[in-house]
């Protein structure tokens, strides 16, 4: 097949899609991205691309054509024309730029936000290749639920453009199981509609491997580690109130990653003294996640209150999950439930800071061997339920089916 995958974020951006173009690049098929140019989650266009973008115009054999853009910056603004930038450039120059080539079926990476579903139906429309979405971010619930969008008329409409994009979708995948009726919804064709979960983002971890050097070694401590986007929907001011109620005890919290509130939190950990207690490192590659998570004796997740949160299983749950640690969930609805069911790890209710420490100290006082066997249970269900090849053979069989439609 001749693949377009549309996503507003590729690599040297850390995400699933990446993952997901490298495999169908190895399983025989013509891979071509198109997408912007890479600046999230910091918010500035990355440097090194900026210095070098003839050098990330490839990735493991998938062609890449990308699209100017406003970048993320720091600003609720400039997100919005972060957001806005990339429909026009993606709907103008990207057909432009992919003229003359012809597709069998186009996939999207839906995060947020959805609109980089429009430029897909530009390119449907061009060249009558049928589309699957990969919904990971339900849309408007998501922009209520951090307070982006609070007006019910602006909230209706931005409902109105989920169900023109869907309804001119061929397949519409949810990343959850709960998404699938509020997917329903807007297609009113359940055939239409079907389950894709996210997948580990790194093998299972089976051999140690040595922590990552940059955190120095407490083994003294209880390491809890995070990782991934600081951003509002991941509840950090609740995840502090647990480290002000811990202060006295021997924890240390590792937060990885950056964000739009990544300024905002390590002013936050020296306003409230945890600095000792606190540890911000920055943000790394994908590949080295399991040397931070060699450090953890909890792997921490952890979203705001809000209805779509409580049906969105976080992408870092399988990776944790994979790294055979404890997971530690401050987490409503299915991802919740899939750690606390599993018996991989704690689960707390979404903003429960004083449920959050209580669940450190039932983890602390387990032993070693039964930590180490909540993690073992963690990688028993990435191996039957988020089996990297399984997920990823049926993305090509969904592929092969639309193209086969035609």
């Amino acid at each position: 097949m001749n693949i377009l995958i549309v996503s507003q974020y590729f690599w040297p951006e850390n995400f699933r899609i990446n993952d997901l173009s490298a495999d169908l690049v190895r399983r025989g098929h013509k891979v071509t991205v198109l997408t912007g140019k890479p600046n999230y989650p910091g918010g500035a266009i990355f440097p090194d691309y900026a210095s070098n973008p003839a050098g990330y115009a490839t990735y493991e054999g998938a062609d890449i054509v990308r699209v100017p853009l406003i970048p993320r910056g720091k600003s609720g603004l400039a997100l919005m024309l972060n957001y806005l930038s990339f429909v026009v450039t993606g709907c103008t120059l990207g057909p432009w730029r992919l003229r003359g080539r012809s597709f069998d079926a186009i996939f999207v990476f839906q995060g947020s936000p959805v609109t980089v579903g429009l430029p897909a139906i530009v390119m449907k429309w061009l060249t009558k290749a049928p589309i699957a979405l990969w919904v990971l971010d339900l849309w408007p619930q998501s922009l209520e639920a951090v307070g982006a969008v609070q007006s019910p008329f602006l909230l209706g409409l931005v409902d109105r453009l989920v169900t023109f994009i869907y309804r001119n979708c061929d397949k519409v995948l949810g990343q959850s199981r709960a998404f699938l009726d509020e997917l329903n919804r807007h297609l009113r064709d359940p055939d239409r509609v079907g389950y894709l979960p996210s997948w580990s983002d790194s093998p299972l971890i089976d051999t140690p491997v040595a922590p990552a050097a940059e955190v120095a070694e407490r083994p003294d401590l209880f390491n809890i580690v995070f990782t991934g986007n600081i951003g509002e929907a991941q509840n950090f001011p609740a995840v502090l109130d647990a480290a002000e109620g811990l202060r006295a005890e021997p924890v240390r919290w590792i937060i990885v990653g950056d964000g739009r509130q990544r300024i905002w939190l390590s002013d936050e950990v020296a306003s409230r003294g945890l600095q000792e207690h606190v540890l911000l490192p920055g943000r790394f590659p994908l590949d080295r996640m399991p040397s931070f998570f060699a450090h953890a004796d909890a792997l921490l997740v952890s979203l705001k209150t809000s209805p779509a949160f409580a049906m969105t299983i976080p992408g870092k749950v399988q990776s944790y999950l994979a790294a055979g640690k404890p997971v530690l969930a401050m987490l409503d609805g299915e991802g919740a439930t899939l750690v606390a069911k599993s018996g991989a790890g704690v689960a707390v209710a979404s903003g429960d800071a004083i449920g959050l420490v209580e669940a450190v100290h039932q983890l602390r006082r387990m032993s070693a061997d039964e930590r180490g066997e909540m993690g073992r249970r963690g990688q028993e269900v990435i191996a039957c339920e988020f089996d990297r090849d399984t997920v990823l053979s049926r993305v090509e069989q969904i592929m092969l089916s639309l193209a086969a439609r035609g």
